[in-house]
């Protein structure tokens, strides 16, 4: 179950961008489909010694070691068990690829700028430093999560923020 997305249009002429919807539990999330790089099943993985809960270990792929995170327990949502609909999304965020385990996924929708209201500052399960806003989509609520931000941010310990920067 491999679905290559590099080759899709991100951005429509009606200016609004495209995201990949994915569920955790009862809530949906979106993602910018710019970080995408495949979707598969979930495998077994290696686990590493010392490592946070969420990081669930490694697998190679293509002779690439990537990183899985579980991101039911990097949001505090407690444990599922894995099945054959648990999904993997392969992410590729600062030039690390990185994959997260989420419940399923949804689709790919285009959202425009006006259709993603803030996030509240209060209420939300994820630390809204990493929400860019929540978006109606008929009648479901998307939270609307800046990947490249929670991938990058310290208590992940994953991508070196300093590599994008000139010293």
């Amino acid at each position: 179950m491999s679905e290559d997305l590099k080759d899709r249009a991100v951005i429509t002429s009606d200016d609004s961008r495209e995201y990949l919807t994915f569920t955790l539990g009862d809530e949906e999330y979106g993602i910018d489909i710019l970080n995408v790089q495949e979707i598969r099943g979930y495998d077994a993985v290696t686990k590493i010694a010392n490592s946070p809960d969420y990081i669930k270990g490694v697998i190679n792929m293509r002779g690439v070691i990537v990183p899985i995170i579980d991101m039911r327990l990097k949001f505090h949502l407690g444990q599922v068990e894995y099945n054959q609909f648990t999904v993997v999304i392969i992410l590729n965020i600062s030039g690390r690829v990185i994959g997260m385990v989420v419940d399923g996924v949804s689709d790919v929708v285009a959202l425009k700028g006006e259709q993603i209201r803030p996030a509240p500052e209060f209420g939300a399960v994820l630390d809204t430093a990493y929400i860019d806003g929540l978006a109606t989509l008929d009648e479901r609520m998307v939270i609307v999560v800046d990947i490249e931000k929670l991938m990058t941010s310290g208590d992940m310990g994953l991508v070196d923020r300093i590599q994008n920067e000139s010293t």
